[in-house]
């Protein structure tokens, strides 16, 4: 029984789960707006608020915990740069997920997910 767990399976292994989160993340924070399944889109939001707060707070412990998870060192550094100042009145929901048609092939829902 898994009865307590809220983690999003996505029908996945754990490690192509973790692998899939980063990525995902990666391209949201590189190009401000993704384009993905619902599921995907309410899992990676936490993510990638996590990474934004790592970023707001700008301390070298929180740099290298988001260089550990962003694959691209450049976007992590471009980040940090601009958090403070894009998201420093806010506390928490710097994403966006507006649904949008479901998908023709398998009829599955789906999201745009943004940063505010």
């Amino acid at each position: 029984m898994r009865h307590g767990c809220r983690v999003p399976q996505l029908g996945r292994p754990a490690d192509q789960r973790k692998a899939l989160l980063r990525a995902l993340s990666t391209e949201l924070i590189r190009h401000g707006q993704i384009t993905i399944t619902l599921a995907r889109a309410k899992a990676v939001r936490s993510e990638v608020e996590r990474i934004i707060t790592l970023a707001k707070d700008g301390s070298l412990a929180a740099r290298r915990r988001a260089l550990g998870y962003i694959y691209d060192k450049q976007l992590v550094h471009k980040l940090f740069e601009g958090a403070p100042e894009r998201y420093g009145s806010l506390n928490g929901g710097y994403t966006r997920i507006v649904r949008t048609i479901r998908r023709r092939g398998d009829n599955s829902e789906m999201a745009i997910i943004e940063l505010i």
